[in-house]
Parts: C-alpha cells; structure tokens; sequence
C-alpha cells in the first residue's frame, strides 16, 4: 500500500471519531470529506484545503438560498449546479465544486434549510478537511533519496554517452544504438518531477537545488543531441579527431563529479589553439570531417558553459 493510503484512511478514521464524539448529524461524511482532503504536497495540501473550505462554505450559501426560494425538488439541483459552478471556477475554487457537492447533497437529503444544519455542516466540513490537512502537514515521504539515486544514474548515462563519442572519434566504425539518451530523457523527466513535488513539500524553506540542477542536464542533454548529429558525419580517423576524443575521455568522468573543475574547458582551450596551428585540409573529405570535429568542438563548448554557470565551483 502506498502512503497516501494509509494517511487517507487514517484521517478518514479520525475525523469519523472526532465528528460521533461530538454528536454530529451523518459523522460518516467527515470521513468522506477527509478523503477529498489528503493530497500529494503539503503546500498543494494547504492550497486545496483553503479552496475547498471556502467553496464549500459559498456553496453552502448558494445552496441555502436557493433552497429556500424553489424548495427540495430533484429538478433544483441542477439549478443549484447551473448557478453554482460556473461562479466557483471564475472565482478560481473550481477544485472544491465536489467538496461542496457533499456537503449540499447532503443538506438537500434533509428537506429543509435551519441555523442547526448549517452548522452541522460547517463542523462536518472543518473536521473533515481539517483531518486530511493535519495528516498531510504531518508526515510527507521525502524524495531526496529518489533524487540522489535519479542523479547517479542520470551522471552514468552521460558519462557513456561521451565514452561512445570518444571512441566514435578514435574508431568510425562504432555501431551505437542510442539507448542512453533516451534513458537519460526518461530520468530528466522523473528528477525534475521529483524536485518539484520535493519543493512543494518544504513550507518554511525554498530549496531550489534539485530543481536547477536537472534543469541544467535537461539544456546538456539538448547540446548532446545536438554533438550526435555532428559527430554522425565524422567518418575518417584524423589526429584532431584524437584531440576531441581525450576531452571526452576527461569529461565522462567529469560529469560525474559534484563541483565544476573545468578541466575539460582548460582542454578546449588547448585543442582551439592546435586547431588554429594545423596546416588546411589536404582532401575534401579531410575538410569535411575536420569542420564537423571543429563543430563538435564548439558544441562541448556549449555544453561547458551550461555547467560552468549552474554546477557548484569546487572550494578553494
């Protein structure tokens, strides 16, 4: 069973015993309302339970007057309905029109409108809500572990994403099937949705890292796509291609550190400077493949930037 389960029922449980004892009309629906009332994150917890109080409460109005002008017919409901929701979701409270429906169905089954069943209702409804809140705020699994494990496993892609480039550019007859960017899609994905639900969860603090961070191999994972379509037209072995290949090399075991250590950049910095000192293309062919190895250059020069501007630098 998951957690949100075993929350679900516990505040379901509560509220019921916490609505009998105080000798509550129908103490069944605050467990049904307490249901309504367990939710994904704490904040989205506390956001929903303000929208649903108080579209309860204006539906409990509405209800109310209604009630009194065109009695308790079956046919009224849908004139409640009609006027009901449509001013709820232009008020932004369309996420309480079900738990307003309870509360007004219920009322509706007893036939008549008085101060005492309005107030039945309003306790029903803050105990309810009230339970599913309390549990949420109290126990919310984190997710850091989840994260952590989506890093590592995000990191190892990258790292044999650019062991196949190096050996691509050191042997042209390397058959790759490309797995890993679409695993390393798939984890991106997960971590950023992961973040955001553990952002979420946090009410006193805003901790962004997790979020920034997948955000950042989300614009790398772009830039590789990018390397794959030029690494794609480097057909013939040559020594610049060598040069590209040591980078990659550097940088399969780079991506998996913490800290930016700008080694592979120190590198580019170099092969930029052989590049400049080599002598022009003898062939076409040799023109060709030179001119994509200079293009993938430039694109892990991209790729650097994106880590040099959102990694941690390393401590002095």
């Amino acid at each position: 069973m998951g957690i949100r389960v075993i929350k679900t029922a516990i505040a379901a449980v509560i509220a019921i015993y916490i609505a009998d004892w105080l000798s509550l009309a129908s103490p069944l629906s605050a467990g049904l309302l307490a249901v309504l009332g367990v939710d994904v994150t704490r904040k989205r917890t506390i956001r929903n339970a303000f929208q649903r109080y108080a579209s309860s409460i204006l539906g409990l109005l509405f209800a109310a007057l209604i009630f009194m002008v065109f009695g308790f017919q079956i046919w009224v409901i849908a004139v409640f309905i009609l006027i009901t929701y449509p001013v709820l979701a232009r008020m932004k409270l369309k996420d309480g029109i079900i738990t307003s429906s309870v509360i007004v169905f219920h009322v509706f089954s007893e036939g008549q409108i008085s101060l005492e069943i309005l107030i039945n209702e309003v306790l029903l409804l803050t105990i309810g809500l009230g339970a599913g809140t309390l549990i949420n705020l109290i126990y919310m699994p984190g997710s850091e572990e989840k994260l952590e494990k989506s890093r590592e496993r995000l990191e190892l892609l990258f790292s044999d994403i650019f062991t196949y480039f190096a050996k691509h550019l050191r042997e042209t007859n390397t058959i790759w099937d490309g797995r890993e960017l679409l695993e390393a899609t798939d984890q991106i994905i997960e971590g950023l949705m992961l973040a955001k639900r553990s952002s979420e969860n946090s009410l006193f603090r805003t901790d962004h890292y997790w979020y920034v961070y997948f955000l950042m191999r989300q614009q790398q994972l772009e830039s590789i796509h990018r390397m794959v379509d030029v690494i794609a037209h480097v057909y013939t072995i040559l020594p610049h291609g060598h040069m590209v290949a040591e980078m990659f090399d550097e940088l399969s075991e780079d991506v998996k550190a913490k800290y930016y250590t700008g080694k592979v950049a120190s590198m580019l910095e170099q092969v930029e400077q052989q590049f400049k000192q080599t002598n022009l293309p003898a062939s076409r062919s040799e023109f060709e493949v030179r001119s994509s190895i200079m293009q993938l250059s430039l694109e892990l020069k991209n790729y650097m930037s994106i880590a040099k501007s959102q990694k941690q630098k390393a401590p002095e």
